[in-house]
């Protein structure tokens, strides 16, 4: 097969992708060029997994579709900088196969692959994914002129905003954290970014901007109430802006197959979505809880669609008998 018709288009995940290119550029620029090496490798994995369980259930007209480059790219940048290229690799080929092609393939998985992926290796890897940290460059040319932080050969490990407060107290500064000098995965850093490439996902009318408004605003009320009444001393503004709470609000949660597609349910999605990370972050073990938050919400996805249809059916049945 050529590789012209290998790929199944998909105008939807292009634009996506294309809304990742400049998140992507951020990353190369604070970590160096092995960000796109790595993420290489697992666009490859990605790719390989999802035609050889294709080419299994289906025999003929084997295509990868274009979202599992969307997967590959977003499950790349939920990563930290110095993640090994075959843990990477395990990771993908887990969350394409186990996340969405044992339910049938695109359009029919009910959990975000990426997501999926990336829960496997926090668990399974929690040395590699959780405590090595590196140091992002900073000025010009930045990461542009370097393959990786010297602090990778160096073996001197950094520590996210979000783990130095839990840890110290100590609270970065929020104007570093919205432009994004700072260490993190390698997608999550700049605020400033992640947000603009939402506004464009929005206007391209490819993202739920519902999930999106729900979702952080979900998250900053649940972490304003809580501080103010002595519960966490995690401040509302910095809970936003620190670790992957507006990365996985904007590309995560707003997966197209994965998300709900009726509106009022879209709005519950994103409101439980704020507020397990939010109770996650300051109640749980974990210092991160936007992925776990997802894929929960995820799991109770077609419950919610399906009350919400009964619910509009005996709405429309009650407004037909009281008209009779």
């Amino acid at each position: 097969m050529r590789l012209k018709g290998l790929f199944q288009k998909q105008q939807m995940m292009r634009t996506v992708l294309l809304s990742l290119v400049p998140v992507t550029l951020m990353s190369v620029y604070l970590f160096g060029w092995r960000v796109l090496t790595l993420m290489a490798v697992v666009i490859l994995a990605a790719c390989v997994s999802e035609y050889l369980v294709a080419r299994t259930i289906q025999k003929e007209k084997t295509r990868i579709t274009e979202a599992a480059l969307v997967s590959a790219v977003l499950f790349t940048l939920t990563l930290p900088p110095e993640t090994p290229y075959w843990i990477a690799a395990v990771g993908i080929v887990f969350g394409m196969v186990f996340g969405k092609m044992v339910y049938g393939g695109f359009g029919r998985n009910f959990f975000n692959p990426a997501l999926v992926g990336r829960c496997f290796v926090y668990i399974a890897f929690p040395t590699q994914m959780t405590l090595q940290w590196a140091q992002p460059f900073t000025g010009l040319p930045g990461g542009f002129a370097r393959f990786m932080p010297q602090a990778s050969a160096d073996a001197i490990s950094s520590v996210t905003p979000l783990i130095t407060f839990e840890n110290t107290g100590e609270m970065m500064g929020l104007d570093r954290l919205f432009l994004g000098s700072i260490p993190g995965s390698l997608g999550e850093t700049s605020a400033l970014i992640i947000l603009l490439c939402g506004l464009f996902l929005v206007l391209k009318k490819v993202a739920s901007w519902q999930i999106m408004v729900s979702t952080i605003a979900s998250a900053g009320i649940l972490s304003a109430a809580l501080y103010f009444t002595g519960a966490s001393t995690l401040p509302p503004l910095f809970a936003l802006l620190s670790g992957g709470l507006l990365f996985g609000a904007v590309f995560m949660a707003t997966d197209p197959v994965s998300a709900p597609k009726i509106k009022g349910v879209q709005w519950v999605f994103g409101v439980l979505v704020g507020a397990i990370s939010i109770i996650i972050r300051v109640f749980g073990l974990f210092t991160e809880g936007m992925m776990f938050a997802i894929l929960i919400a995820n799991a109770l996805t077609p419950l919610m669609e399906l009350k919400a249809r009964d619910w509009k059916a005996k709405r429309k049945t009650a407004v037909k008998e009281a008209a009779a």
